[in-house]
């Protein structure tokens, strides 16, 4: 399966910001980037400028979809929302790796972005499945702690993230092993 790892985050916390560059860093090391967005409503408008989606595929990402209950960026009509799998088996072999947007509860690995000016606490107490805070406050859950504007370390923690998680066929045929 290919790997996805979860941006999670409050409101206004940065969390799209954050894909916007973390994407073209991550293809910079050579990654085919999709993007899946959690949207929590029944309805949302896909590829409009300025919205998240467009803002995801704007920065570089191969796939960018939002999922939503009831309907799917992919223009893929269905009654209940699909799983984030789903969505990635249909296009494994485009894409090294999915970030999502939300999909805090999916089981997925955890980035946390938290943001001091938006108050409150971390949505993660340390759970297993977080792997690292982005931040400008001092939290410490036990995992590594990026900076705001620390994308480039971020996206070097992620390069090893990613071929830990990556299946070991696709290590095998070398889409990974130069990266």
């Amino acid at each position: 399966m290919t790997p996805i790892i979860s941006v999670i985050g409050r409101k206004n916390s940065g969390k799209t910001t954050l894909l916007e560059r973390l994407i073209p860093a991550l293809s910079c090391r050579g990654f085919r980037v999709g993007t899946l967005k959690h949207h929590h409503c029944g309805s949302f408008e896909a590829d409009t400028p300025g919205k998240d989606s467009w803002r995801h595929a704007r920065a570089g990402a191969v796939l960018s979809g939002v999922l939503a209950k009831g309907k799917t960026a992919l223009f893929l009509e269905h009654e209940e929302p699909m799983a984030p799998e789903e969505i990635v088996r249909l296009f494994a072999d485009r894409v090294d790796v999915v970030l999502t947007e939300g999909f805090a509860h999916a089981g997925f690995p955890i980035i946390e972005v938290i943001r001091g000016a938006h108050g409150g606490s971390p949505l993660s107490t340390g759970a297993d499945r977080l792997l690292a805070l982005v931040t400008d406050g001092e939290w410490d859950l036990g995992v590594p702690r990026f900076g705001l504007g620390e994308i480039e370390a971020l996206a070097d923690f992620l390069t090893l993230e990613i071929r830990q998680q990556a299946p070991q066929s696709v290590l095998a045929n070398g889409l990974l092993a130069f990266r």
